[in-house]
């Protein structure tokens, strides 16, 4: 007999049932109808169980520090250098390149201030900044005159300071069309730290919007991350072309500080070609360092942590801390 079998039976006309008929032997219909009978709700018994407490209570969120509680510099600062970290091409490795250079940075014992100027806040997230208890964001700086220190947020690795950024940034674009000087408002917030800290890095959306043109005018330099694949200087000449635009009218010093080759595969020969070519285009302008692609970089932000933190002995680490002496060596 079939699965569906008994179903079946069941569609067909009902067939009296003799009462004649041998009690031990009652109709299928009457057995299906014994099995899937529903209890009475009055007949079930209800029973009372008593709710453990739970011995894991949620630990208050701490929280965030002040510019004012910032721990004091032991060494005398020299010229501060603002450089953006830019490529209109998403996915190239701004972010992590912003997090683990400004966090090898502060290891060697400068002062850096990391301005998160992405509306996705990657970099804030990154570092594991709780967004939910950010009361002001670098949208405030550049919409509502707010001074930059009152959205720092001090010490958040040895050395490294951030300005973080919430969803509230993704509609700046819209709302400094209408503003006065637009264009200067991130240089105005930042010029006023000059002094305060060795290094400033702006992680940029990616985009060639107002956002990033308020980058190129605040930026002494820019750091251009380009990954190790295909198509990986694709958008790299509009982004020399608006860097130009910028330089002859809004930011004459306005160069490039270096190219840095990102999410290096040394067993593939695309990524052997990827640098073969980009060393032959920009020449001494390539970090000698690449980044490569590990499981480890791509870890560290879900732990709040840069990769010189979650794995300071690993190929990610060691690339950025060879990175940051590049940095320091190029002045």
């Amino acid at each position: 007999m079939g699965f569906f079998d008994g179903l079946k039976r069941d569609n067909k006309p009902s067939q009296t049932v003799d009462s004649d008929a041998n009690p031990q032997n009652p109709s299928e219909s009457a057995r299906v109808e014994q099995i899937y009978q529903e209890p009475d709700p009055e007949t079930i018994e209800v029973q009372v169980r008593d709710v453990e407490t739970s011995y894991y209570a949620e630990v208050p969120s701490q929280p965030l520090k002040t510019y004012k509680d910032k721990a004091p510099v032991r060494h005398a600062i020299g010229q501060t250098k603002i450089i953006a970290i830019i490529n209109q091409k998403g996915g190239v490795g701004k972010s992590t390149t912003a997090i683990n250079l400004g966090a090898a940075l502060g290891e060697m014992g400068k002062q850096v201030l990391l301005v998160d100027l992405d509306p996705q806040g990657n970099c804030s997230s990154g570092l594991g900044v709780e967004k939910n208890l950010i009361q002001q964001c670098i949208y405030d700086v550049l919409l509502s005159d707010v001074p930059i220190e009152d959205v720092i947020i001090p010490d958040i690795a040895e050395g490294l300071d951030i300005a973080p950024a919430t969803i509230n940034l993704a509609g700046a674009e819209v709302e400094l069309v209408s503003e006065m000087a637009r264009e200067n408002r991130l240089k105005d917030a930042v010029g006023g730290m000059r002094g305060r800290y060795d290094f400033i890095l702006i992680d940029c959306p990616p985009s060639l919007g107002l956002l990033t043109v308020n980058a190129l005018v605040a930026a002494d330099k820019l750091l251009i991350p380009i990954q190790c694949e295909f198509y990986a200087l694709e958008g790299v000449t509009k982004l020399l072309d608006s860097m130009k635009r910028v330089k002859s009218r809004l930011n004459p010093t306005l160069d490039i500080y270096g190219i840095l080759l990102t999410m290096y595969d040394s067993r593939t020969t695309l990524s052997k070609q990827v640098v073969d070519e980009v060393r032959e285009y920009f020449g001494r302008l390539v970090f000698s360092t690449p980044i490569p692609r590990t499981v480890k970089l791509s870890e560290a932000p879900s732990f709040g942590q840069p990769i010189t933190q979650y794995d300071p002995k690993g190929r990610g680490s060691l690339s950025y801390i060879e990175l940051a002496k590049e940095v320091i060596a190029r002045g």
